[in-house]
């Protein structure tokens, strides 16, 4: 089962990535630009989401997914720790977020992230 240290140790091991306190939780930013969050006593994680697909993902999964009320206009998904399959999984929906926040220079510094989803 993931938790908040998990969700520490693999955001900060992706490229120029920091944690910095903001709204009294730890977030996490690349190159200043925030792709996740620890909310709710850290027992889950906030990340970026193209609005579809965060959509699907709570249909397909609402015991894994859902969309905090204060989110619901922005590309965000909150994720349940606790329901996440395994560290792979983590790792791939921390990476991915990452993605949408790096900048290109990042992104081509990075080929093995992948590329970035699209809206």
């Amino acid at each position: 089962m993931s938790d908040a240290e998990d969700v520490r140790r693999i955001a900060l091991s992706l490229p120029d990535t920091t944690e910095k306190i903001a709204w009294s939780m730890p977030t996490f930013r690349v190159a200043g630009k925030m792709f996740a969050t620890l909310p709710e006593e850290e027992t889950s994680m906030a990340v970026r989401c193209p609005k579809v697909e965060r959509d699907e993902l709570v249909l397909a999964e609402p015991g894994k997914f859902w969309i905090a009320e204060h989110e619901a206009q922005f590309a965000w998904v909150r994720v349940r720790l606790a329901a996440l399959e395994d560290e792979v999984e983590l790792r791939d929906i921390l990476a991915d977020s990452w993605r949408q926040a790096a900048p290109s220079r990042l992104l081509d510094a990075h080929p093995e992230l992948g590329l970035p989803a699209t809206e």
